[in-house]
């Protein structure tokens, strides 16, 4: 394997410094003719999320672009956030070709012009791709080559019947056994959307999903949590029925022994989604948006679904029995409900606000 890993520390935002740590294995870049692949000696800077994700992201893109192409891949990890905070600090001279974002922030990259817009003519995939993948490229934003979709958690040893609807969080048979993600968490934000698509004020109007939510947490019906592991505990030990939360993860709780399934409400699920995006300013733009196009592929795709539970955005994708019973596929995404990052962002700072005054009661 070629891939290379590059460390990073805090001061490196200011600085717009990289550090580069560990060698390329296999300097030479001939084909099995003999003959030298169209992109050798040439290297891509792209961000990673790390740990399961890593190693999902070498098997599934990094592995057969250095592979096809015999150019280089140089991974950085940066979560969503630093990864903003580094493209940034390094405007005036960027040092990495494609970043990740899993929070939206590809909004404010966008608008910020830190990212180049991708026609859907760059990729190759796109024919076969869901609407949801492609609906930010007018944005100027990168496409959504994740998604993770976000419904209701249920512990199926519950002395309380399966939910149905996202207006079962106010059931009194679950009072005392609910788990909500803090606004700090995007879960926890996109929960709310949902809720208040069902209650009727929307995303123009979510005062009154955010009281009721407040409400139950303030009782004491329901606890709050900021992470994912935190979840995890919630349910393990905290006799929690019942919490919105990402598809994905609910397979961890299920890898983890404990006795839970995911639930699709009848009104529909909202998603999480990572996007892959090429950044203004470098000199090889097109091989960036080839290794994109990679990402896409309905191989590294089925890859995403089979080792992390993400759902495919490539219907193309072919997938195992197991894994097409553990992530939503094809039609099953149509009603999915995705919020675009710049409703979320212009109002976000003051629906956390109304939150944290509600649950500090």
């Amino acid at each position: 394997m070629n891939t290379r890993r590059i460390l990073t520390a805090g001061a490196l935002v200011a600085t717009g410094a990289l550090v580069l740590a560990g060698c390329a294995a296999g300097d030479d870049e001939s084909s099995a003719s003999g003959g030298e692949k169209e992109f050798a000696g040439e290297t891509l800077v792209v961000t990673s999320f790390g740990g399961d994700w890593e190693k999902a992201f070498i098997e599934a893109v990094v592995d057969p672009f250095q592979e096809e192409t015999g150019a280089k891949v140089e991974l950085i990890t940066l979560y969503s956030a630093d990864a903003l905070a580094q493209v940034t600090a390094q405007k005036a001279s960027p040092q990495i070709d494609v970043v990740h974002f899993s929070g939206g922030q590809e909004f404010t990259a966008a608008e910020q012009g830190l990212i180049a817009p991708i026609a859907a003519d760059d990729l190759s995939e796109s024919g076969d791709l869901i609407d949801i993948a492609t609906a930010g490229l007018e944005r100027g934003e990168g496409p959504v080559i994740q998604l993770a979709p976000i419904g209701l958690v249920y512990n199926t040893e519950a002395d309380a019947p399966a939910p149905t609807s996202w207006e079962d969080l106010f059931d009194d048979a679950y009072a005392g056994h609910i788990a909500l993600t803090d606004f700090s968490n995007t879960y926890g934000v996109l929960s709310m959307l949902r809720v208040a698509d069902t209650l009727g004020g929307g995303i123009d109007d979510p005062s009154e999903a955010i009281s009721e939510l407040g409400a139950l947490a303030s009782s004491g019906d329901a606890i709050v949590v900021p992470t994912s592991p935190d979840l995890q505990t919630a349910f393990a030990q905290r006799d929690t029925w019942l919490a919105p939360y990402a598809m994905d993860y609910a397979g961890t709780l299920q890898d983890a022994g404990l006795p839970v399934e995911f639930i699709v409400p009848e009104e529909g699920a909202t998603a999480s989604l990572i996007t892959a995006n090429v950044v203004e300013g470098r000199d090889n733009p097109d091989l960036a948006k080839l290794f994109i196009d990679f990402e896409l592929r309905p191989e590294a795709q089925a890859v995403f679904a089979e080792n992390m539970r993400y759902s495919p955005v490539n219907t193309k994708a072919e997938l195992s029995d197991e894994a097409a019973e553990s992530v939503l596929t094809g039609d099953e995404l149509d009603d999915v409900v995705v919020y675009a990052p710049g409703d979320i962002a212009a109002s976000r700072q003051a629906w956390t606000d109304e939150w944290n005054a509600l649950i500090t009661k």
